[in-house]
């Protein structure tokens, strides 16, 4: 990995706010330039050499994802817009029709609004209920807790596989295990899990995956749901339109197509796809095993500097990615996140979208720090520095 791979990081920035989005190294944007300028057709349309080739690149990238993820089959890797897309397509494709009546969905509180409002539009619609897996001292989820939390009813565990306030990474592979022993799916939400750490869909065992292109140096409004192929089977199209189906004469005589088109209604994002399929390539590049113990590097550096500011409340000091939250005694995240922005630094602030998590850690707002491979010890001495002054943060703000 080189910088200057990064034309974001030649504009005198500091990003750490990669749980929210990453940067675009100049191979993704080439990949997609290309496609606008060279062959900018549409996908499994037409019957010319550039709409051969357009479909040639998007289902290459296809089996790219496959591979990254190591799934099963070519046909379990749906392109979606996104993780949102894609968690609402497993609970309104497959789990509306499988749910009955105080069926029980297994989620915590620190889950992403992507991860719980498809779970609460369930329950309100079709009388199933969301229930809660506690969340230990550390706000992580135990096998302990999991097992505790299970019932004749439950149906359904949903969780993250890395959180994106907390960063705890969840024993998912463990969970499966339990859960398939008492005939319970699992759906994983990879979002802040699939970027940073090596991922294997067979070895896990999830029954469903959503990730997004652009928490891994891919485009914006790409995504993926993997799903085993006989649970994508029953998944009902949410989307109906062009490209998905082989006929319809009749409202009684409509075919879909097989796998994974027929979950792929109308125009694709292929330039998305393409783009994807040229980050996993970047990622692969440098190794996800690397990328994973970099960030952990990166973390404990900055950990150790950061604890011996006094007056900041760290909320994780314990966690197995690279997120870290904390506050500013007696300053608002927001008031922090604009000081920070006068010199460059970009980090979120807010609740970041996990908006019952106040419930357990009593925290509404904070702030939060996430890094990703391309980040640098010296750009965290930047932010220490700036944290250190709590009268010079005062100031700046008036």
């Amino acid at each position: 990995m080189n910088i200057k791979d990064f034309p974001m990081l030649t504009k005198d920035i500091i990003y750490f706010d990669n749980g929210a989005t990453t940067l675009k190294p100049q191979q993704v944007i080439d990949k997609i330039v290309d496609y606008y300028s060279n062959y900018s057709a549409n996908a499994h349309r037409g019957d010319y050499d550039i709409s051969f080739k357009v479909d040639m690149e998007y289902e290459n990238a296809r089996k790219k994802v496959q591979k990254f993820i190591n799934a099963k089959e070519l046909e379990e890797i749906v392109f979606t817009s996104g993780s949102t897309e894609s968690l609402n397509m497993i609970a309104n494709g497959f789990f509306k029709n499988y749910l009955e009546s105080n069926d029980e969905i297994l989620i915590t509180k620190s889950e992403h609004a992507s991860n719980v409002l498809p779970w609460f539009h369930l329950e309100n619609t079709n009388g199933c209920k969301v229930k809660y897996i506690p969340l230990d001292r550390q706000y992580y989820v135990t096998m302990e807790n999991v097992r505790k939390s299970i019932t004749p009813n439950t149906k359904v565990i949903a969780l993250a596989g890395i959180t994106n306030v907390i960063g705890d990474e969840r024993p998912i592979k463990e969970i499966c295990k339990y859960a398939h022993e008492h005939n319970i799916f699992v759906v994983m939400d990879g979002a802040q899990y699939v970027p940073h750490r090596k991922t294997d869909v067979q070895d896990l065992d999830i029954d469903f995956l959503a990730f997004s292109g652009h928490k891994m140096c891919g485009p914006t409004g790409i995504g993926v749901l993997y799903g085993k192929k006989e649970l994508l089977e029953e998944l009902e199209p949410i989307n109906l339109g062009g490209g998905m189906n082989e006929s319809f004469d009749a409202p009684s005589e409509v075919y879909f197509k097989e796998l994974p088109t027929r979950l792929e209604a109308g125009t694709p994002n292929i330039a998305g796809a393409i783009g994807l399929g040229a980050a996993i390539d970047y990622l692969e590049q440098i190794g996800m095993t690397k990328i994973k113990e970099y960030e952990l590097h990166l973390r404990k550096y900055a950990i150790d500097k950061l604890i011996e500011i006094p007056y900041l409340d760290i909320l994780n000091l314990e966690a197995d990615s690279g997120i870290i939250t904390l506050n500013v005694d007696g300053i608002f995240s927001q008031d922090v996140a604009y000081y920070l922005n006068k010199y460059n630094i970009c980090v979120r602030a807010g609740n970041h979208c996990a908006k019952i998590l106040k419930n357990e850690i009593g925290v509404k707002n904070s702030l939060r720090i996430s890094f990703y491979f391309y980040n640098t010890e010296s750009e965290i001495d930047d932010l220490v520095e700036l944290l250190k002054n709590k009268d010079k943060m005062r100031i700046e703000m008036i």
